[in-house]
């Protein structure tokens, strides 16, 4: 269905990709693998038409030739994709989002007939059955729905045509039930005779719905094989070009007599119903839940970066005996590590080190007010080695930097300002195995130096690695807590359905 040959592509002194070849079948899903960096967005961008292959190039869809750089009527509606980022337009509706791409429904005088758009977006989204507000922005939409809108609008009128389907890490915030629901539509897709190229760090997806899988790395082609033929070990070594230990590491039982070092009473916002709990000393915290259980919101409130209404009380014993009113969070200084990279992590025209050192300016800046341009590269320069950030240096671009390493200078960022407590939000989302585990290795860190953690997840690997506590929200309000060796996949999901 898709063949590419001898694909290469340089931007300036950097071989992104090196002779690439890939195939796709009809009636395949087809996973694509490999390190942050590998070349992978590169290759995908390439077959979207955004950037030109070098000369030498091949490509052919369904048998037939086509340019690698040049978008096509035809093209554009046998080649389908979901990017990482999602390609869709915040101040925008779902509604206006999907007519972007396959225009609006309107009366013989032209109008747009209003109804039937709102009816056949409500359609397409309702497969995913998250109850999306189709008329409201979609700035005001959870990463969740987001990410189901952009599916859908590239699942338009598709209805078993020949072509193939793109999905570029379409699963990396999203929790195990609409993880199911994206499965089941990826395989109807694949049943109609399309072919399927997916791309996911996670190795579970990978062996659950792929039939075959293509490894690069370095910008090359390292092997292609058979799922069937493999194990996450072996899949995980073709990655990395080393042996690699998969598995998570068990979190030790959580230590229930440390003080405190963030108390949260009555917290309200969104669907939260007067959520509270305490987070000890040197603790890992998980909250999780369903989409719309209100696990999503918890962090951004207790950091007082919640858009909506929010109440309650919070403290911060060390600091002050006094409690603070939820609405006035955001004076405590608590950094948040973002769910949305992108959107609410970088600022994409700043350089690595001016991200790094944004949230620390008044502490660098002398008496007369100006910058202390030696003490901030000085900073930025010891937070790049700490976390290991993989740059051209810190005056790099922050969006010349993979996911990954992007996400890792959004942690420096909140570690520079030595806070009591880290708050992140989906931590792992569209980053490699190997820069996976060196977050863990990271933030359990920061937690042996007594640093208080709360991870907010819909990854259930991240929370069997991670957390030492886990609470699990439902229908507003913390349903279960689960604790050390009690934290097991079979108890966290049960516990987010309900079926305990």
């Amino acid at each position: 269905m898709l063949r590419v040959a001898a694909l290469s592509k340089r931007f300036g002194g950097t071989q992104a990709l090196d002779d690439v070849d890939l195939e796709v079948a009809p009636g395949e899903i087809h996973a694509l693998i490999g390190p942050n960096g590998s070349g992978k967005s590169t290759l995908i961008k390439i077959l979207a038409g955004y950037h030109h292959a070098e000369p030498g190039a091949v490509a052919e869809l369904d048998g037939e030739p086509f340019d690698l750089g040049q978008v096509t009527a035809s093209r554009h509606d046998r080649l389908r994709f979901v990017h990482q980022e999602l390609g869709l337009v915040g101040e925008l509706s779902a509604i206006d989002n999907l007519a972007l791409s396959h225009g609006f429904a309107r009366t013989a005088l032209g109008n747009i007939r209003w109804a039937e758009m709102e009816k056949r977006t409500t359609a397409l989204v309702e497969r995913f059955g998250l109850g999306i507000d189709v008329r409201r922005p979609l700035a005001t939409a959870t990463p969740v729905q987001r990410t189901v809108v952009a599916i859908a609008a590239a699942l338009q009128g598709w209805e078993g045509r020949r072509g193939v389907l793109v999905l570029d890490e379409p699963t990396a915030v999203l929790p195990p039930g609409e993880v199911a629901r994206l499965f089941d539509i990826v395989r109807e897709v694949r049943d109609a005779g399309a072919g399927v190229l997916y791309v996911s760090h996670r190795m579970d997806e990978i062996f659950a719905l792929a039939d075959r899988v293509t490894v690069i790395r370095g910008g090359r082609r390292i092997a292609t094989r058979p799922v069937a033929e493999l194990t996450p070990r072996t899949l995980a070594e073709l990655m990395a070009g080393e042996e690699m230990e998969t598995g998570h590491r068990p979190a030790p039982p959580s230590d229930v007599a440390a003080e405190p070092v963030l108390e949260v009473r009555d917290l309200w916002a969104g669907p939260l119903q007067g959520v509270g709990f305490d987070l000890a000393r040197g603790e890992r915290l998980g909250i999780t839940g369903l989409v719309g259980s209100g696990h999503e919101i918890v962090p951004y409130a207790v950091c007082g970066a919640h858009a909506g209404r929010v109440s309650g009380r919070l403290r911060l014993p060390e600091r002050s005996e006094r409690w603070t009113e939820a609405r006035d969070a955001d004076g405590l200084g608590l950094p948040l590590v973002p769910a949305d990279r992108a959107g609410e992590g970088v600022i994409g025209d700043f350089s690595v080190g001016e991200n790094l050192t944004l949230p620390l300016l008044d502490r660098l800046r002398a008496r007369s007010g100006r910058l202390r341009r030696r003490r901030e590269s000085a900073l930025a320069e010891d937070w790049i080695r700490r976390v290991g950030v993989r740059s051209a240096g810190r005056g790099a671009r922050i969006t010349t930097l993979s996911g990954g390493n992007q996400q890792k200078v959004v942690m420096a960022r909140c570690l520079a300002q030595r806070p009591p407590v880290l708050t992140l939000c989906e931590p792992t989302a569209g980053v490699d195995i190997a820069t996976r585990l060196q977050l863990y290795d990271l933030i359990e860190r920061q937690a042996d130096e007594g640093m208080g953690v709360i991870v907010s997840s819909s990854d259930t690997q991240d929370l069997l690695a991670l957390c030492t506590r886990v609470l699990v929200v439902r229908d507003g309000r913390i349903a279960r807590e689960i604790s050390g060796r009690d934290i097991t996949e079979s108890a966290l999901v049960h516990a987010m359905e309900g079926t305990e």
